[in-house]
């Protein structure tokens, strides 16, 4: 005992037996690693080094006390499982060999917790202790069956540490699993158990009254059949709530509900929790009585969810949970749907309420699955006798039933700001899913959505989710893959603690990875797939498709961090964008002409005096226009002049304007979705150092060999679309429109212009026409962009266009590879 621990040696089994359900080579070795170190039988005289293991074994499991033991128990069923058709038995061996000096230990500890020097080290050790050998009596609870006596004294632990409270709990489990086990257990044995648990129950608080309330179930329904014992008890509880009821619904204003209210809670929960484990409609419990209990309780219960006082509300609703799961058939009445439904679609609801409706979905799904697994080991053993597989299904039946119910307002419960809602409701989500309850493609948006969770565990959880439906059923990612992105903007909406902020699709870490890689990593093995998926997404920037402006950036944001792997994919990206911006682009400028004419029409006659200088208005505009599409080269003898041209052109445009500025706020609002095209191919450009000609000579018909390159990333190239983050930041298409606003837009209107009369530089053309008209375009980009302009926005030489396949980085100024 004496024996010091190893920290180190801890920490390293902990690390390695959390990979017990890896990828095979892992398992196995994880496997063989702790089958020595831990579950080979040791010689009967080596006292130390049997010590050394209890010590180690111990140790793991205490430093895993938060993080669950399911590791332990995957473990020792694997060791098991892997000898059970062997004549030679080591690791069962082991185990008995490990139980066995398990007990002794606990009994040396509880010797020396007199000791007050080491109370506190002891205590911890003996709950390590008890806690091991419960996992062993989940797996093997034969190997406790003999120990079973042992154990029933550490019912009576005086209760004043956390500690202590756990060795009652883990003692009650161990109990619960082994005395239906026993071969003839004496009468005073049993006796004896029964009533500290009861004193337990009575006494103590919620855990403790769930862990005995069990055990009392599996004593008594398998054992004893002391069912006035029981009654007795759930009548006290009963009672009291009953007459709570009666007293509040005389007035309920009344202090004797406040004065009562522990007692009120306590008789809710132990209620419930009775009812979890009894049927109080047998005749065994209520004799010849024609009262239907559960109808009563249910009722009983109902009355005190409507209570003002929440904590009252909670307890009322855990009570029904619990007496769900005896009686799952109560949550098809018409009251249980709408209290579960309307606290789950309620957006004032309080979270606990919705945590509490959620956690009672989830433990009746695990207690179904139990159930199922335990009627498939019993169909197993005597699979010709009786059809109970038929008994299974239908109790999968009811489960369908019931989560076809709820299942739209569980999923719809991911769209919340408080991470403890969204993470209940994906374990609800994922129970359904392995147990087959429900069709999968209905989830998969909103576990696409739940893939961009900022907490990694929830997001591993969904991945996982979704990469168990791929494998089953091919194409219903794909299909929901669109759907599941808008989604994710919702929940990233819903999760946004600060609204001024616009939505981002990236994380923002060092790789800024974006929010949706992983579907996108699902996706891009197919290729049809993965350019249907890209070209959908692309199709929402379109004038036509109305998305709002905060989604386009989401969508652009992943766009730009997707985890590209060939030159094929931000090739075929940035070549529907150039199809995308020559037709959006064309419309918006032909709306925003229209739009102007008309309204300058619509608002009055003009006087002869003002149609003539309406007329010479509409011609300098015209003649602007003209200016302003002339190639570059022939303007640049005036190219001192060129500040003052687009001056011009800009007063000229404006005196043009409506009163009316909606066609100006439409125009800015509609622009952006080019703006973020615009911005998304340049920075495409920058982050794979594509130069002009390659973008221009990419064919999507083009054998997939031909651009099967792997790209060669640049550092430090992020994706920051200035010009729509202070456009939403700003809230333009709510704000008043100043004249500098105006001023903006025109301009913003007038690079637009410009940019679509060179979008597509005539390679025909002689070389300095090329170079003139591809300047005019990026000098309309950059302007565009906010004048930041990027380094392969510069037009080509004559070099860097030949070389444009080999090259690195941008178009111009950039050395070769």
């Amino acid at each position: 005992i004496e024996q010091p621990t190893f920290p180190k040696i801890t920490e390293m089994c902990v690390k390695m037996i959390r990979r017990v359900n890896d990828e095979e080579g892992i398992k196995k070795l994880v496997n063989e690693t702790f089958q020595k170190l831990w579950f080979t039988p040791t010689p009967h005289h080596d006292k130390e080094a049997m010590t050394r293991k209890i010590l180690n074994i111990t140790d793991v499991v205490a430093a895993c006390r938060d993080t669950g033991y399911d590791w332990f128990e995957q473990l020792l069923q694997n060791l098991l499982k892997s000898e059970e058709d062997a004549s030679y038995k080591p690791v069962k061996k082991a185990c008995t060999q490990l139980v066995d000096n398990l007990v002794e230990h606990i009994l040396k500890y509880e010797e020396s917790l007199s000791d007050s020097d080491n109370k506190g080290v002891n205590s911890g050790r003996l709950v390590a202790c008890i806690t091991t050998l419960f996992l062993f009596s989940k797996i093997r609870p034969q190997l406790m069956v003999k120990h079973a006596m042992t154990m029933q004294p550490y019912l009576t632990t005086k209760c004043s540490t956390q500690n202590d409270f756990m060795v009652i709990c883990n003692v009650a489990k161990i109990l619960e699993l082994v005395v239906p086990l026993m071969e003839h257990p004496s009468e005073t044995f049993l006796a004896t158990i029964e009533e500290d648990l009861m004193k337990l129950i009575i006494k103590y608080g919620m855990t403790v009254v769930q862990h005995c309330v069990s055990c009392l179930g599996a004593v008594v329904n398998k054992v004893t059949q002391n069912y006035k014992f029981v009654w007795a008890c759930f009548n006290r509880y009963y009672g009291a709530l009953s007459k709570l009821k009666s007293q509040h619904q005389e007035d309920p204003n009344s202090t004797i509900l406040t004065a009562n209210k522990p007692a009120l809670l306590r008789s809710l929960f132990t209620v419930g929790a009775l009812c979890r484990h009894f049927d109080f409609d047998q005749e065994d419990f209520k004799g010849n009585s024609k009262v239907n209990i559960k109808d009563k309780v249910l009722e009983l219960l109902m009355y005190f969810t409507k209570h003002s006082d929440e904590e009252v509300q909670t307890k009322a609703i855990i009570g029904l949970g619990f007496a769900f799961i005896q009686h799952p058939s109560l949550m098809f009445e018409q009251e249980v749907k709408t209290l579960y439904n309307s606290i789950l679609s309620d957006k004032n609801c309080s979270v606990n309420l919705k945590i509490q409706v959620l956690k009672n979905l989830q433990t009746y799904l695990q207690e179904e699955d139990t159930r199922m697994q335990q009627a498939d080991r019993d169909w197993k053993k005597v699979a010709k006798q009786e059809d109970l597989k038929e008994m299974g299904d239908i109790s999968s039946g009811m489960s369908s039933s019931i989560m076809q119910l709820y299942l739209k307002q569980v999923l719809e419960a991911f769209f919340h700001t408080q991470s403890s809602v969204r993470h209940f409701a994906l374990n609800v989500i994922a129970l359904t899913l392995n147990q087959g309850l429900i069709h999968p493609v209905q989830c998969v948006p909103y576990l696409i959505a739940m893939g961009t969770d900022p907490e990694p565990s929830m997001r591993n959880k969904a991945d996982q989710q979704l990469v168990e439906i791929d494998k089953k059923y091919a194409g219903f990612i794909h299909m929901k893959a669109v759907a599941g992105m808008k989604m994710s903007y919702q929940v990233q909406q819903a999760i946004n603690t600060c609204p001024k902020d616009p939505v981002r699709g990236f994380r923002h870490d060092e790789s800024s990875s974006a929010l949706c890689s992983h579907l996108y990593s699902m996706i891009r093995g197919n290729r049809q797939h993965r350019r249907a998926f890209l070209i959908s997404l692309l199709n929402l920037f379109d004038d036509t498709a109305k998305t709002e402006v905060n989604m386009l950036l989401y969508i652009a944001d992943n766009l730009a961090c997707f985890p590209y792997q060939t030159q094929e994919e931000p090739l075929f990206i940035m070549h529907h964008i150039d199809i995308t911006l020559s037709v959006s682009g064309s419309n918006l400028l032909q709306s925003f002409k229209e739009s102007m004419v008309k309204d300058k029409k619509k608002e009055r006659k003009p006087s002869s005096d003002e149609e003539t200088d309406s007329d010479s208005n509409s011609g300098s505009e015209s003649e602007s226009e003209e200016e302003a599409s002339k190639p570059r080269r022939l303007r640049k003898r005036v190219d001192s002049d060129s500040d003052s041209d687009e001056e011009n052109d800009i007063n000229a445009v404006m005196k043009c304007l409506p009163e009316n500025s909606a066609p100006l706020i439409e125009f800015a609002n509609v622009s952006q979705g080019i703006l973020l095209l615009l911005m998304l191919k340049q920075h495409l450009k920058n982050l794979c150092g594509f130069s002009d000609s390659k973008i221009q000579k990419y064919s999507p018909s083009e054998s997939a060999k031909v651009y099967d390159k792997a790209i060669n990333r640049k550092t430090g190239v992020h994706f920051h679309p200035k010009q729509t983050l202070d456009f939403l930041r700003s809230d333009m298409a709510n704000s008043k429109i100043t004249e500098e606003v105006k001023r903006s837009i025109v301009k913003q209107y007038l690079d637009f212009k410009l940019l679509m009369e060179h979008l597509d530089p005539d390679e025909e053309e002689e070389d300095g026409e090329v170079s003139a008209s591809t300047n005019a375009r990026n000098k309309a980009i950059t302007s565009l962009l906010g004048g930041g302009s990027p380094k392969n926005n510069a037009a080509e030489t004559e070099d860097d266009e030949s070389d444009g396949e080999d090259r690195g980085g941008g178009t111009s100024g950039v050395r070769r590879r």
